[in-house]
């Protein structure tokens, strides 16, 4: 018997932490499938095609910046850029960990009829983010050297604010997939936060402009910092100290992590809630 127990325990399965990760590496194919799949998807039936992806950003920071340039008291080729380069980065959060919950949702079909990693859903999400994020800085750039504003050298560290955006982004998404299949209202509440969090977060006004105890509250939400970052790297050049970013590091990293936990923890159940 002590020879079958320790047989048992030698064939025991990974932890599902560990276990999800090892599955994701194996099947990278299914995740490139996902994200060309996604794209294709979206935009199919579009007359622009994929340039909507540039468009869209530009259309938004044009309506905002004739809202509220003279609100703010802003140079308005100052202001555009400021409020195009905030978009990019909160677009790319927002629309990914949506995207997460509705890969989870939609394309969850497949776990009832063959084995896939639960993870790579949300990951091909990021991976979809990631791609519409590159095509958007594209046109920023241009819409940058047209208004005369030539590019920080600090563009050159640009993956560092994307790479803190994408742990956090997926550690909210892998979280909310977990629990958008248990309770389907998930996603409509997700909604109408981030259209609150969005106003919390400086992407359409100044940070100096706000009280400084207002600015010292919103210090507390991570996409001020993100967004903050972000801007910083393609528009001022003036990047936080060595302590700010790394606390902003491991801050996405942490939110990555506990994400993953908690989304893998029930990974093996998921197929009987599809």
């Amino acid at each position: 018997m002590r020879d079958i127990a320790l047989m048992y325990d030698s064939a025991r399965r990974q932890s599902p932490f560990v276990e999800e990760f090892r599955s994701l590496l194996r099947y990278s194919e299914l995740i490139r499938q996902l994200i060309l799949r996604s794209i294709k998807t979206r935009y199919k039936r579009s007359i622009l095609g994929i340039a909507w992806t540039m468009i869209n950003p530009l259309l938004t920071m044009a309506v905002l910046t004739l809202v509220f340039s003279r609100l703010f008291q802003f140079p308005t080729r100052t202001y555009a850029l400021h409020v195009l380069s905030g978009l990019l980065i909160w677009n790319f959060f927002a629309q990914t960990s949506l995207a997460a919950m509705g890969e989870m949702m939609w394309s969850g079909s497949l776990l009832g009829r063959i084995y896939v990693p639960k993870t790579a859903f949300a990951v091909g999400a990021l991976g979809t983010g990631l791609v519409n994020l590159v095509l958007a800085v594209i046109p920023y750039l241009v819409i940058s050297l047209l208004l005369g504003v030539i590019p920080p050298a600090t563009l050159l560290l640009l993956p560092v604010p994307v790479l803190f955006t994408g742990l956090f982004t997926l550690g909210v998404g892998l979280a909310l997939s977990s629990m958008v299949l248990y309770f389907q209202d998930i996603q409509p509440t997700y909604e109408i936060l981030l259209a609150a969090w969005f106003y919390l977060t400086p992407v359409i006004y100044p940070v100096g402009l706000l009280p400084a105890g207002l600015a010292a509250l919103l210090k507390w939400n991570p996409m001020f910092h993100y967004v903050e970052l972000f801007r910083s790297t393609v528009l001022t050049g003036s990047l936080p100290g060595l302590a700010s970013l790394t606390a902003q590091g491991l801050f996405g990293l942490a939110v990555f992590v506990l994400g993953w936990w908690i989304f893998t923890r029930r990974a093996r159940d998921y197929a009987y809630q599809i």
